[in-house]
């Protein structure tokens, strides 16, 4: 028996182990973190926990062709690693991402509830752009000429461009609201009284070339603007008259109108000091003067431009709350090139209403504030109108990974329910015990005292095998349980042919210690062939399936080749002690209790001479 201590110990410092590991739902040793909130705290996979199957493609587009290209193995490796960090440093679990042929990612995440965050993590480029914006910045119209004009004069309104608007299937005109309500549906409807030129304020009537007439229609086209369904104000017509009274004013392009398909222009006459019209036509065409010139300039609603300082010129970011509101905020801190250029904007612009900083995180814009004063510290806050505490959270993350080296496109999406996902785990676990236990009863009742031994060794096994997955971890998906459940009984071979290699050393009249050291030695070697062909077949399974990103095989060779490790070290090392304790005992003088039931008789030989040979 003493001879046997250390092993002994050994065995029941792994027991004990085992059982601390699975005992513990969480493990935290300094910067070592291993568990969950799932049964024993293993890994399970998206069968088995539920969560989200994403496969995203990359593709960078060549700068000097424009045109797409595949990215190399190293970019792909790149791309792998940095969202392995974002998802991560979210919270969000333990991805399983691997590289699909040359320019895809299948990226798993069991257990995930939050999908669409989940894929705004992984999605964001995380660009952070920073912009000079400058308000009411008037631009000369060089596409228009001083021959396209032909003409300037105050009239009234064109007779033909007033019954259009009174048509009642025609638009109204945007730039008349007289108009607007004299045709509506309504007053069409229940009156035939008409609006007449002279019950309308004069207005500018512009004659163009019939090549300055497209050219001024793409303009005031152009000045309409929207983004992305919000309303965006348009630029304004800056419009000067140069004659014997200079005249100069802004109007809206949504207030110009075409004449039919003329070449004459429409627009209203400029107001007076108090916004009121102008009443009468001929104090408009004093106004105007004759031989008048005019000159249009594009009263841009607002300009972004680039000032050359990105995310990357960023030196930290992370979530905050504004001291006296308590709203969620970024705050940045800049490296010293940003820095400075943050500090040289601000101090050039700093109180100006017509100055901001416009900052876009991938070409969104996220807020455009005044400045007040100059920021030369190197630090700054952003916010938005949507940002909350999570969404503050998740855009200093992004910023402080660092944005993706590849832009990438998601293709595929597949979830599967946490129901489903438990259903499943029932099952297997209901499975596992079903087979397990079958197979400990026929070991106990045909091989007897070493089945017994068997028994207390796989469960043992079982113990050991479930501290490794989540050690290491590994994770368990339905390939995978289905590979831990097939080692179970590949530890049970190793047990049956060292128990038949006993009985024929007990049949040929040898003491038990004897049988069960010289049963153990004749078969390690057939134990130690047929357990190390699995164990290439798994690695072979395991590089195919790595390079195929077929995970379910990956799971399935790498719990079958963990599980055949742990069976030889079951069935050599545990079994072969617990056979010779159990030797050294009484029970050595009753070797029928060490044979297959119904076997044949062994040969007569005193208890006592029996215990004492072995």
């Amino acid at each position: 028996m003493r001879r046997y201590a250390r092993t002994v110990a050994i065995v029941v410092v792994l027991v004990v182990l085992a059982g601390l590991i699975l005992g513990f739902q969480r493990i935290q040793i300094g910067g070592f973190e291993r568990g969950g909130d799932t049964v024993l705290g293993l890994s399970l996979g998206l069968d088995l926990q539920g969560g989200s199957y994403l496969v995203y493609e990359a593709e960078e587009i060549d700068p000097v062709t424009g045109e797409g290209r595949v990215p190399s193995p190293d970019e792909m490796a790149a791309l792998k690693r940095a969202i392995e960090r974002r998802v991560n440093a979210s919270g969000l679990g333990l991805p399983i991402i691997q590289i699909l042929g040359e320019n895809r990612l299948l990226i798993q995440l069991p257990g995930i509830s939050d999908i669409e965050r989940a894929e705004s993590i992984i999605g964001e480029t995380a660009r952070l752009v920073f912009m000079h914006r400058e308000y009411g910045v008037i631009r000369d119209l060089t596409e228009l000429e001083d021959d396209d004009v032909l003409s300037i004069e105050a009239d009234f309104i064109p007779a033909e461009l007033l019954e259009a608007a009174q048509l009642p299937s025609s638009e109204p005109l945007p730039a008349f609201p007289e108009v607007m309500t004299a045709t509506s549906t309504e007053a069409t409807a229940t009156s035939t009284a008409t609006t007449t030129p002279e019950d309308l304020p004069p207005v500018l009537v512009v004659d163009f070339t019939s090549g300055g007439a497209g050219k001024f229609s793409a303009v005031v086209e152009s000045m309409k603007r929207t983004s992305e369904g919000e309303f965006l104000p348009p630029s304004r017509l800056d419009v000067s008259i140069e004659g014997e009274t200079p005249l100069r004013f802004d109007i809206s392009g949504i207030a110009i109108a075409r004449v039919g398909s003329s070449t004459r222009f429409v627009l209203p006459f400029p107001q007076g000091a108090q916004g009121e019209q102008v009443p009468d036509l001929e104090v408009a065409r004093e106004m105007v003067g004759d031989d008048s010139t005019v000159r249009f300039s594009e009263i841009q609603t607002q300009v972004d431009t680039s000032i050359n300082l990105t995310g990357d010129d960023l030196a930290r970011a992370y979530p905050s709350q504004q001291s006296q509101s308590g709203a969620p905020i970024v705050v940045l801190e800049f490296k010293e090139r940003g820095a400075k250029i943050f500090g040289d904007l601000t101090s050039r612009i700093a109180g100006s209403p017509t100055d901001a900083i416009a900052i876009f995180l991938d070409d969104e814009e996220l807020i455009s504030p005044t400045v007040s004063s100059a920021i030369t510290s190197g630090a700054a806050i952003i916010q938005g109108r949507d940002f909350t505490v999570e969404r503050v959270r998740d855009v200093a993350l992004l910023l402080e990974a660092g944005r993706l080296p590849i832009p990438i496109n998601q293709v595929e999406k597949r979830t599967v329910d946490a129901i489903l996902g438990a259903d499943s785990l029932r099952k297997s676990a209901i499975a596992g015990m079903v087979g397990l236990g079958l197979v400990l009863l026929f070991m106990v009742l045909y091989y007897r005292v070493p089945g017994a031994a068997a028994a207390v060794a796989l469960f043992i096994y079982a113990a050991l095998i479930l501290a490794i997955f989540k050690i290491i971890p590994i994770t368990l998906d339905l390939s995978g349980v289905s590979a831990a459940i097939l080692s179970v009984g590949m530890a049970v071979d190793a047990n049956i042919l060292i128990f038949e290699r006993m009985k024929e050393e007990l049949r040929a009249g040898r003491t038990l210690t004897s049988s069960v050291n010289i049963g153990f030695n004749r078969a390690w070697p057939a134990i130690r062939d047929s357990n190390v062909s699995t164990l290439i077949t798994c690695a072979i399974l395991f590089w195919f399936a790595d390079q195929l990103g077929a995970s379910l095989v990956q799971s399935f060779s790498a719990a079958l080749a963990v599980g055949v490790v742990t069976s030889m070290f079951s069935a050599i090392v545990i079994t072969r002690t617990l056979l010779r304790v159990v030797a050294s005992t009484n029970l050595a003088g009753r070797a029928r209790l060490f044979v297959p039931a119904g076997g044949a008789q062994l040969p007569q030989r005193d208890a006592a001479a029996a215990a004492l040979r072995s």
